[in-house]
């Protein structure tokens, strides 16, 4: 079992084996706020902060039998003491997570969250409700905000779908264009329907443009940076010199929303399509704004 899964469970034994989901995802999002190396990543979402890989391996163990779901809880099914299978580190820390917030209610947890942590609270569709006019304000300073018309780059390698995605909010990101030729991922959240719909949910728009791609085949041998300087060579020779229809349409989008970014895998600018891509649609007529690699 993934060592993060036993986290969860083991938050679950300390509250007698059942948690509300929302109470949950803040209480571990305080706990992972102090591991030098998060277990999970997290999001700012409706209610606050948010993990949805956390919600995947829940969802996982409910289909497992490790767990099972209502509407508003989890609730474990089997008594394994997992408190006892973690670090020393992660279950002390787990205790003072219990003993400073574990009488919190849902409500109480998600207003501590909101003002020690703002950034996390710029979705939620309930701040008003729970905040008084000041500590709303700390909110929407936290908002990004710029008018700076910018054609972004980003990669998925190395990083989680939630740290992708802050990345794609603290820019300021309106559209993510996807520009792979075969939108499949094995890393979670990467596939063209998952990402389409967290990006939906955290108000960004998807788009995926596969013309523009390059064909999984052409990247078999890939072993060093003369081998990707030949496949580029070939890119723009042959893929970017056809596609001229398609990067005008990427520079209409950028020029109506102002903040876009170019998706790929590679977290490598120097070994990606969308480096080149990006270069091809700089130098079309029309073109005055500044390129960025996040």
């Amino acid at each position: 079992m993934f060592y993060r899964r036993k986290i969860l469970l083991a938050l679950l034994q300390l509250f007698d084996g059942e948690l509300e989901k929302i109470r949950l995802q803040k209480l571990l999002f305080l706990f992972t706020q102090h591991q030098e190396n998060s277990a999970y990543d997290f999001v700012p979402y409706k209610f606050g902060c948010f993990s949805y890989s956390a919600n995947a391996d829940l969802t996982t163990m409910v289909n497992k039998a490790m767990l099972t779901e209502t509407e508003s809880h989890f609730k474990r099914s089997e008594k394994t003491d997992y408190l006892k299978l973690l670090n020393e580190f992660d279950r002390n820390q787990l205790l003072e997570i219990k003993h400073s917030f574990g009488k919190m209610s849902a409500n109480a947890l998600m207003k501590h969250t909101y003002i020690n942590f703002p950034y996390w609270t710029i979705k939620s569709k309930i701040a008003e409700s729970i905040l008084t006019q000041v500590e709303l304000e700390k909110i929407n300073q936290s908002k990004p905000q710029s008018t700076k018309t910018v054609l972004f780059t980003i990669g998925y390698e190395g990083i989680s779908l939630e740290s992708y995605l802050n990345r794609l909010l603290k820019n300021d990101v309106k559209v993510l264009v996807d520009v792979r030729n075969n939108p499949i991922s094995m890393k979670y959240g990467f596939s063209k329907n998952q990402l389409n719909r967290y990006c939906e949910s955290l108000g960004l728009l998807y788009v995926h443009f596969p013309e523009v791609g390059i064909q999984s085949e052409q990247r078999q041998e890939l072993n060093c940076q003369a081998d990707y300087d030949k496949l580029f060579v070939a890119y723009c020779n042959s893929i970017l010199s056809k596609t001229q229809a398609t990067q005008y349409k990427i520079l209409d989008l950028l020029k109506q929303h102002k903040r876009i970014a170019l998706t790929c895998f590679e977290a490598n600018i120097q070994q990606c399509h969308r480096r080149h891509l990006a270069a091809a649609i700089a130098n079309l007529h029309g073109f005055e704004y500044e390129v960025i690699h996040i």
